[in-house]
């Protein structure tokens, strides 16, 4: 029998209702696998559903019609065995960095004196091991995603769902915990979901690349294997022939789904 996949999206549709009462489909009949211990990237163009997807993997989310299914069980329900990492920094102000890590550990039960130490070693991982004792508002925005991360891998998900976690993050730094993660990633090979918008930044991490197209009625319209080897730096990956070749290959579909989405959001401005 074929293993169960980690993730299993099967004709999965969203839809919300508006204000007006009309029903606007997000996500339509989308189809999207990810294996146990695979690296898998959705792009695509502002407001085509890619967090929407996320969202239904971690059980956020109920399709109005399809299936989710995890490790081969329906979902119902909030997804137990997924970690979130979102855009946004998720982190207590008025606890420490040490804190912060530890807190997933004492809400399930786990004794203080053993979640600080095991938070302190997650500190470590992640290159923070002397700044424990500092607040959110004394890290730079790179130090606080190494706080982000670490607080959701200390409850050892087995799998990771990733919304644009390193957006806010300027170029460099970016890259610089785009190798974090792969270090990680290689140490402990969980299944990954990881939205982003930017196309480099996904072919740099992940096994493949999946494209969805413009909204309404989003759906994915390209799967990507990356062959580029493992383990990758994500600085020096980007200079590789198969690289730019695979870049070329992808921008062609992805750039007709970005001005289409382009167009709609200026006649949507248009017409207000």
């Amino acid at each position: 029998m074929a293993t169960p996949k980690a993730v299993a999206l099967r004709e999965a549709t969203v839809a919300f209702r508006l204000a007006d009462a009309r029903l606007y489909t997000a996500v339509e009949k989308a189809e999207l696998a990810v294996a146990e211990g695979e690296f898998v990237a959705i792009v695509g163009p502002t407001g085509c559903g890619k967090s929407t997807l996320l969202n239904v993997a971690a059980g956020l989310l109920r399709p109005a019609a399809g299936e989710v299914r995890i490790f081969g069980r329906p979902l119902s329900g909030l997804n137990r065995d997924a970690g979130y990492l979102f855009q946004a920094d998720a982190l207590f102000p008025w606890k420490t960095a040490l804190d912060n890590v530890a807190i997933g550990l004492e809400i399930a039960g786990t004794a203080r004196a053993e979640a600080l130490e095991r938070a302190q070693k997650w500190l470590v991982s992640v290159g923070l091991g002397g700044f424990g004792t500092r607040y959110p508002h004394m890290l730079s925005g790179g130090q606080r995603k190494r706080v982000g991360l670490a607080q959701v891998l200390i409850r050892d998900p087995k799998i990771l769902l990733m919304d644009e976690p390193f957006g806010p993050l300027d170029a460099q730094t970016r890259q610089i915990m785009g190798n974090l993660l792969l270090e990680l990633w290689t140490a402990d090979r969980k299944a990954v979901l990881f939205v982003t918008h930017d196309l480099e930044e996904a072919i740099a991490l992940a096994d493949r690349v999946v494209i969805m197209s413009a909204g309404p009625s989003a759906h994915i319209i390209g799967d990507w294997r990356v062959g580029l080897s493992r383990p990758r730096d994500s600085f020096d990956v980007r200079l590789d022939k198969e690289f730019h070749a695979l870049h070329r290959e992808i921008w062609r579909v992805l750039k007709a789904e970005v001005l289409k989405g382009y167009a709609q959001s200026s006649d949507i401005a248009g017409a207000g």
